[in-house]
């Protein structure tokens, strides 16, 4: 069982902008904790006044889990196989080197991760398991 969840980009962007995975988030049943990394993502991305006023809230949460230097390195060593064995192109590279810093984040704190990017989450769970939940 994990002890807290961390939920991705995906799920938060589809929350604040679209109103999905409401019930599905209050009925989760685990603390959750926000990561540095989907706020930093969030940020780039932030389109009004409300998304900069919930991203103000994670900001000063005094729970933000953090990837450390050996969670960086560890996540280049990852991109580097998957390039090896799919050939992956520097830029399909680049957008996934923030889903391993996340997913390798959850997967050191024994995080449940959930998203709605199974793809993406699923392939980096070929390198590395960690707990996952696809909405």
């Amino acid at each position: 069982m994990s002890s807290f969840a961390i939920f991705d980009t995906s799920i938060l962007i589809d929350r604040l902008r679209y109103g999905r995975h409401v019930e599905r988030m209050h009925g989760l049943g685990m603390l959750v904790r926000p990561c540095a990394v989907v706020i930093a993502e969030l940020m780039r991305g932030v389109q009004d006044k409300e998304e900069w006023k919930f991203l103000e809230i994670l900001t000063n949460s005094p729970f933000i889990v953090t990837p450390t230097t050996s969670i960086w390195l560890e996540s280049g060593e990852i991109l580097a196989q998957i390039r090896a064995e799919h050939g992956f192109e520097p830029k399909k590279l680049r957008e996934l080197h923030f889903d391993v810093l996340i997913a390798l984040t959850a997967r050191a704190h024994g995080a449940l991760l959930v998203t709605s990017n199974g793809t993406d989450f699923e392939l980096i769970r070929e390198y590395r398991d960690f707990p996952l939940e696809v909405w």
